[in-house]
């Protein structure tokens, strides 16, 4: 499996061939990249770094903090964390930036190195280019022994990020005490044990029933926050008669939730549930990346606001809503940015405010859901093998369909009247994903298989 370079940062499989795999010698290479890149700036030299539950977390940790150290970096640990809490905690600690790792949603063979700038952001795609090719030179130079960077720990961060969200405006404590909510959580045995029960009792949920609670990466099914991983967590709040139950993904900046008779509320409505609630308290404009639902944009116009969409990618996603002055944006796979509070995807505070959202609204969940569209996304994906010309296949499939609406800012994506498809390469795994969007499931199941077919003739 080759090394994947991207905006989401460097990840891979552990183990193998230096260069083809995430092994000790790409992460030192990588890590002393991105220490050079920080040392060449105007910055603290002070990095914050922290890591998800997986299995390979505290080898990749020991290697990135005496990497760093050997810099002449002074290195902030956070330890057992989630990304959003050390995106903030860059900025409470005034370091010059920040590395998380964590592969996020992919299974326990990877890990990855997420990067961040100052600000506690993902670094831009120009700063990762510089960064890359450093690396692939090998073009950094280490610290003499009086001049070693020096490493501390942090173990207040997490609580600092609950207290954060509990005074946050929009969210309503006491309208959520009020509900007294009986709520189960997956939390897939990694850093969301430490910190969303705690934050759940904080709001004043009245009781918590945690599944996979134990922090140690070995996965009870698959990380993503899809459907078809979460029928554990689905049969649980029937089970225990819940009000709701809620998933995160390994590094908690994913965020679903699944309705009191086990049903999906839809990764895709996490967004639009709590961007109508914010708009209803704070008017302005919403931003999406262009396979997220159609429904956000329904619901910004409701709200008297502007929606856009953006390229696929967190860093996009922010881009765009720093354009265009965004008060709530974020991504359809139950990402939730909120501009004054940071510019990351924080399953936290989407949290906090989904539950401020529903505990307005007068019935339960599932009722709640039905005051949204009931469009349907059907997501699919073909794996890559090396030495296949992408924008070849792209090129082909785009003179097929010349006369539909066509953008080409990310991948492809095609208009057929109110549906549409969107072909992208991912910036996580060496796959195409295939997303069509509907208003009946057959049909955006139809409209996927028909691109996929395209695809696979086209290669």
């Amino acid at each position: 499996m080759a090394l994947i370079k991207s905006i989401s940062g460097i990840r891979g499989t552990i183990g193998g061939n230096p260069g083809d795999n995430l092994t000790p010698l790409d992460i030192v290479k990588f890590t002393a990249a991105y220490g050079n890149w920080i040392l060449s700036k105007d910055l603290p030299k002070k990095i914050v770094i922290g890591r998800d539950g997986r299995i390979s977390g505290a080898m990749v940790q020991q290697l990135v903090v005496n990497t760093l150290i050997g810099l002449g970096i002074d290195v902030i640990d956070t330890g057992l964390s989630t990304t959003p809490t050390v995106e903030l905690a860059v900025v409470w600690e005034n370091a010059g930036g920040g590395i998380i790792i964590t592969a996020s949603h992919n299974p326990k063979e990877w890990n990855a190195l997420k990067l961040l700038n100052n600000a506690g952001e993902f670094i831009s795609g120009e700063d990762g280019a510089i960064i890359l090719e450093s690396a692939a030179k090998e073009d950094f130079k280490f610290a003499t022994v009086d001049k070693l960077g020096q490493y501390t720990v942090n173990e207040t961060t997490l609580q600092k990020h609950i207290d954060t969200i509990l005074h946050y405006p929009l969210v309503d404590v006491n309208a959520i005490r009020e509900k007294n909510y009986k709520v189960v959580v997956d939390v897939i045995n990694s850093t969301g044990a430490l910190v969303v029960p705690d934050l759940l009792k904080a709001l004043g949920v009245g009781e918590v029933i945690v599944l996979n609670g134990e922090v140690t990466g070995k996965f009870a099914h698959n990380p993503e926050p899809l459907p078809e991983n979460l029928t554990e967590l689905a049969n649980a709040v029937r089970s225990h008669k819940a009000d709701l139950g809620i998933a995160v993904d390994p590094d908690v900046d994913r965020l679903c939730f699944v309705c009191e008779d086990g049903s999906m509320f839809g990764e895709e409505y996490t967004l639009v549930a709590v961007a109508d609630y914010v708009l209803s308290k704070r008017p302005g404009n919403t931003v999406s990346n262009m396979s997220s639902t159609k429904a956000l944009k329904e619901v910004t116009i409701k709200q008297g606001g502007e929606y856009f969409p953006s390229a696929v990618g967190e860093v996009n996603v922010v881009k765009k809503m720093k354009e265009k002055n965004a008060v709530i944006g974020g991504e359809g796979n139950g990402g939730i940015i909120v501009p004054d509070l940071h510019y990351g995807r924080d399953a936290l505070i989407g949290i906090g405010l989904f539950l401020s959202a529903l505990a307005a609204h007068k019935n339960g969940i599932k009722s709640f859901r039905a005051k949204y569209p009931d469009y349907y996304i059907s997501k699919n994906k073909i794996e890559l093998t090396n030495g296949i010309d992408l924008n070849a296949i792209f090129d082909k499939i785009k003179a097929k369909y010349k006369n539909q609406p066509v953008n080409t800012e990310d991948g492809l994506k095609i208009e057929f009247d109110s549906d549409w498809v969107h072909l992208r390469s991912s910036n996580t795994e060496p796959i195409i994903r295939i997303y069509a969007e509907s208003s009946f499931e057959t049909t955006a199941n139809n409209i996927a298989l028909r691109l996929m077919q395209d695809i696979r003739e086209s290669i």
